[in-house]
């Protein structure tokens, strides 16, 4: 029943997320680090704002804690990359988070973070799966809370200002504080909001806050910023006459942008604008890794600069694997998650934040003016996504007719060649692009295309549409 996808480990609360699953992948973590021979050096735990997060804490810690394990246990809802941090700033084997990050709020999760503050790769979560699998309830043991908490097994911890001070650190805070920015926050009813007012406040920015009580049911909407649920956000931005408005996923790992204007920036712009600040501004050298879902926009401007692009499947373990491999400066994906070099190993949007500020700052532009600056340099690409739910079956026959079959829709536009490094992904000759591949996870079939404009990239999703039977959701 425990099964990791490319964000962890993810199921409905009370159908699989349970006290005795949580536990059961405990007790398998603490077998694959005797095994290793790094139970000594202990593990730490956090959370995030979802519904029995600070408890499925709890009760793995417990688990821990009976098999010997110290487990250092972050006692305030905290943003994951904090956690991925403390990792690596501690020299720590394994991290914990209960997070089931951007899913609908029935959902919760465990992400798992190895050696450096890295995501665990598919090596590792299917090695702790064998682990778990050879595992039943009986196998499994816990310890009182308190009992543990005496016997020094569970210490309680509080390290945000370590994080932070670290972030603070690597960004030009004095170039902040001389443009006095106004800034909207919306941390989704997540985590981010200490984070990022820290910061801000830090740098004498004037800051406002939305969405910031604990809800667990998200406000009644999903917990990932995007252009559909950033309009309070927009609203705000432009009646306070803001500089930009930032908004975190539940989690705090992913980031959405609203600019001056009001207009939402995809993660795809983004990435495409840090790259290039970090390049031309901050007179960085280096490639940049992207995945097999995000813009191309990232080769032309790294082709331009004399570096290159790197495509790698869907899955922040794999961004980060290849950044580590190729000194990359920046990486990231289309659904908001990225980091930059020198910084924590996986997704981070309370530091993306800080440097998407820090460069309207340094610029001494607003942030539509930056991005109109880059198409004038690069020219403008359009991207669409469509997703879709149906039964196993359906799945299965998708399946086989895009990933066994290798068939295709027939298109208007001439194919240079196809990719099955994830999913299904046609190259064009005029440099579009399309994919069509199974979420990591949800239950869905995810197609994103980019071409040079919106409706030429709507056409090329309808014709799958067509060629599979798919309804797109609402």
């Amino acid at each position: 029943m425990i099964k990791f996808g490319t964000g962890g480990w993810r199921a409905i609360i009370g159908d699989d997320f349970t006290k005795s699953n949580i536990q059961l992948l405990a007790k398998g973590l603490c077998d694959k680090m005797k095994a290793e021979g790094v139970a000594d050096k202990g593990v730490v735990l956090g959370y995030d704002r979802r519904f029995l997060a600070k408890e499925a804490m709890q009760w793995a810690a417990t688990v821990f804690a009976k098999e010997g394990i110290h487990a250092s246990l972050v006692n305030k809802s905290s943003p994951t990359p904090l956690i991925m941090f403390y990792v690596m700033k501690h020299n720590l084997p394994y991290g914990l988070m209960i997070t089931a990050s951007h899913n609908p709020a029935i959902y919760n999760g465990i992400k798992v973070f190895t050696a450096g503050g890295r995501d665990a790769d598919e090596l590792q979560t299917q090695d702790l799966e064998s682990y778990i699998s050879n595992l039943t309830s009986e196998d499994v043991y816990d310890m009182g809370y308190e009992e543990a908490i005496s016997q020094g097994l569970i210490e309680e911890i509080y390290p945000l200002n370590e994080y932070l001070d670290n972030i603070i650190e690597t960004v030009d805070m004095d170039a902040i504080r001389k443009r006095s920015l106004k800034i909207v926050i919306d941390p989704m009813y997540g985590v981010s909001e200490t984070s990022l007012t820290t910061i801000f406040h830090t740098a004498r920015c004037e800051v406002y806050t939305i969405h910031d009580r604990h809800d667990t049911l998200f406000g009644g909407k999903l917990p990932s910023p995007s252009a559909a649920t950033l309009h309070s956000l927009q609203r705000a931005v432009i009646d306070r006459k803001c500089d930009i408005g930032i908004a975190t996923d539940g989690d705090a790992d992913r980031i959405g942008v609203i600019d001056d204007t009001g207009h939402f920036l995809h993660p795809n712009d983004i990435l495409v604008l840090l790259y290039y600040y970090l390049v031309k501004y901050r007179g960085w050298e280096g490639p940049v890794v992207r995945n097999i879902a995000t813009t191309h926009m990232l080769d032309k401007v790294a082709k331009k600069f004399g570096q290159e692009c790197y495509e790698v499947p869907v899955g922040f373990k794999h961004i980060s694997a290849k950044m580590n491999a190729t000194n990359a400066i920046i990486g990231g994906e289309s659904s908001g998650g990225l980091t930059v070099r020198g910084h924590i190993k996986g997704k981070d949007g309370v530091y993306a934040a800080a440097l998407l500020v820090e460069m309207i700052a340094v610029t001494g532009k607003k942030l539509s003016e930056i991005y109109k600056d880059i198409e004038q340099e690069f020219g403008s690409i359009e991207m669409e996504e469509a997703n879709y739910r149906f039964s196993q079956e359906k799945k299965d026959e998708i399946y086989k007719v895009l990933m066994e079959d290798k068939k295709l829709p027939t298109f208007p536009t001439e194919i240079d060649h196809v990719s099955y490094l994830d999913g299904s992904k046609v190259y064009f000759k005029n440099g579009g692009w399309v994919v069509a591949r199974f979420s990591g996870t949800e239950p869905l079939l995810r197609i994103f295309c980019e071409m040079s404009s919106i409706k030429t990239a709507r056409k090329i999703i309808s014709l799958y549409e067509d060629y599979l039977g798919l309804t797109p959701e609402p």
